[in-house]
């Protein structure tokens, strides 16, 4: 059963069962359209046509109903085609993006600037929540791409690899006493109210981690999902802020001091998704090596035909 005798029966129909008119529409010979339909039918174990001799005389009542069938598998195949075509168009389109609020505040701005401008064409959709919400837009191919730092790796759905490490930052006033300090310990942060991230974002659990392993319970008084909400209550003295690096410049926040935690609570690693055996337009790979130079499509493609491990960063 294929699609050439579908297409050979459907055009016999509409030739008035004429099979020599058939083949000349279809460009083969009579012989030929007439063989594709005899086997169909010895595959269906019915026959679609009436005959007289070599003739065909109408449709038969099952062959009404294949003829049913066969338009609606016809008209499907015209839609995937038509699903190619569009998604075949490199240079435009929609690049759809899952990630947490700290990427695409902090982190992906200019990548999808560099995006627009090799392809203009091209419309940006992003999908912002937690790690687990970014997962399943992915999965479930409301996004193409998703990146954050917690839970993509627990998906077997997924494809992941690293983008890029990062690390926490205290982030206080400077008149705060610790200010003074250069290098911290887990004791100097405990004594202060914290302000930090929600468990599920950020890489919230190697902080919690890093205490607990020291038997230290933290004064976590305020816990957000927004790097700028939890700066602007640094910033209202509610106690001193865990953030990730890359949501503190001195431009935009002159008046506080950072520093840095990975020797306390580790490298964070953020990762990209995507969903397995997807098919990947060129503007995703692009806009992978633009949020790392190690995100080749080389790369990328192996990976997704489960020929690569995850590599060191």
């Amino acid at each position: 059963m294929n699609l050439h005798q579908f297409r050979f029966v459907q055009e016999a129909v509409r030739r008035n069962l004429n099979l020599t008119e058939a083949a000349k529409a279809l460009h083969t010979s009579q012989p030929g359209v007439s063989k594709a339909i005899i086997e169909l039918e010895e595959e269906l174990g019915i026959e679609i046509f009436t005959r007289h001799g070599k003739r065909l005389k109408r449709v038969t009542e099952p062959g009404e109903k294949v003829l049913e069938s066969i338009a609606i598998i016809q008209r499907e195949v015209g839609n995937l085609k038509r699903i190619g075509e569009e998604y075949s168009a490199q240079d435009s389109g929609t690049l759809s993006i899952a990630t947490t609020h700290t990427q695409a505040r902090y982190v992906l701005p200019p990548s999808v600037a560099k995006l627009r401008e090799r392809y203009p064409k091209v419309n940006i959709s992003l999908h912002q929540g937690a790690p687990d919400q970014v997962a399943r837009m992915v999965i479930e191919e409301v996004a193409e791409i998703g990146m954050a730092t917690e839970s993509l790796s627990n998906y077997p759905e997924l494809v992941t690899l690293p983008c890029y490490e990062w690390q926490h930052v205290l982030v206080l006033p400077r008149e705060h006493p610790l200010a003074q300090k250069t290098r911290l310990t887990l004791e100097d942060i405990v004594a202060e109210p914290l302000i930090t991230y929600h468990p599920s974002y950020t890489g919230r659990t190697r902080i919690d981690n890093a205490f607990a392993q020291r038997h230290l319970t933290p004064r976590i008084v305020l816990e957000a999902i927004d790097s700028d909400v939890i700066k602007t209550y640094v910033r209202l003295g509610l106690g001193v802020g865990i953030v990730a690096e890359m949501a503190v410049s001195p431009g935009s926040d002159p008046d506080l001091v950072t520093r840095p935690l990975g020797q306390l609570f580790g490298q964070n690693v953020a990762r990209i998704a995507l969903k397995r055996g997807a098919y990947l337009r060129d503007f995703v790979y692009q806009f992978a090596s633009l949020l790392s130079d190690r995100l080749d499509k080389d790369l990328i493609v192996k990976a997704m035909n489960g020929h690569v491990a995850d590599y060191e960063l």
